[in-house]
């Protein structure tokens, strides 16, 4: 597992003010891998890996307050009950364009701009990156997206990305040491 490296004044400011995590999946909470499995009939079975390091990330974040969600371009049964295991709040799916979900969650959650913080990896992300309070790129995002971001994650994606995402949000808020005893399997 790999720490949140010192952080700066600036980026803990930035990163104390978050309340909503919201973030793509494939090449994020995954790690972009689409494997399909041929069935007898034609069909196909959709098979996506999670990491469990990233999954305890996202229920400290949920204990500590934070509310979740993610925008991915793809449909999912894996993600979707995923999702739920974690207790997502917000889960939009096929969205090949995300800025029309990410403003209907802001509005939802009656929150601005400051205090979100957007996880991604490629193109799509950058929009929503560059209005987030807090843009965080995964440790094998695209160039351009790591350009974007202001924090880009030591661990890749689907391997504790979203884990120290969710640890630089929590020591910047000064609660990290009282989540570990809240911890829950």
């Amino acid at each position: 597992m790999v720490g949140v490296p010192k952080i700066s004044p600036a980026l803990k400011k930035r990163a104390a003010r978050i309340k909503l995590l919201l973030m793509d999946v494939d090449g994020t909470m995954t790690d972009g891998s689409v494997t399909l499995l041929s069935q007898s009939d034609g069909t196909a079975l959709e098979i996506k890996t999670f990491d469990a390091h990233d999954g305890q990330g996202l229920t400290l974040a949920q204990t500590a307050g934070l509310r979740t969600g993610c925008i991915t371009g793809r449909e999912s049964a894996a993600l979707l009950r995923r999702a739920h295991e974690m207790r997502m709040e917000f889960i939009y799916m096929k969205r090949p364009v995300k800025m029309p979900a990410y403003e209907e969650i802001l509005q939802k959650a009656g929150v601005s701009d400051s205090v979100v913080a957007y996880i991604g990896d490629d193109l799509p992300d950058i929009p929503l990156m560059r209005r987030a309070g807090l843009a965080i790129a995964v440790g094998d995002a695209v160039p351009e997206v790591k350009r974007a971001a202001h924090y880009t994650t030591k661990a890749l994606a689907g391997h504790g990305a979203i884990r120290e995402a969710v640890e630089l949000v929590l020591k910047s808020k000064g609660m990290w040491e009282a989540m570990i005893d809240k911890a829950r399997a």
